[in-house]
């Protein structure tokens, strides 16, 4: 009988909204892909929708592996489970002087190539 509870408790989990795969970046974002580099903060989307996110400020330092959830706009939500976030993008992917720059949550940050 546990083992039918817990089975059954862990396919519920599983198939609950936000425990699925990650959301794929869509074609009209496609600029957003990349290892994006800024003062003290390191941001890389994958195409796939797997975002690595490292930032340091003063007394919080933050390391974090999360799915993308989705676009509202330019900014865009991660995820694991119940618990989202969104990076809120002032500047969106844009070429300035031959790079591709962007500010998400305040920080210029410049694509690496």
């Amino acid at each position: 009988m546990r083992l039918h509870a817990a089975l059954l408790a862990a396919c519920l989990f599983a198939a609950a909204p936000g425990f699925a795969d990650p959301v794929p970046v869509p074609p009209a974002k496609a600029n957003y892909v990349g290892e994006w580099l800024g003062e003290k903060m390191r941001l890389k989307i994958g195409q796939d929708g797997h975002v690595e996110y490292k930032r340091e400020r003063p007394g919080k330092n933050v390391d974090l592996t999360v799915d993308l959830q989705g676009f509202n706009g330019d900014d865009f939500d991660v995820g694991a489970g119940i618990i989202r976030s969104t990076f809120v993008v002032s500047k969106p992917p844009h070429r300035d002087k031959g790079k591709w720059k962007m500010t998400v949550d305040g920080v210029e940050l410049t694509r690496v190539e």
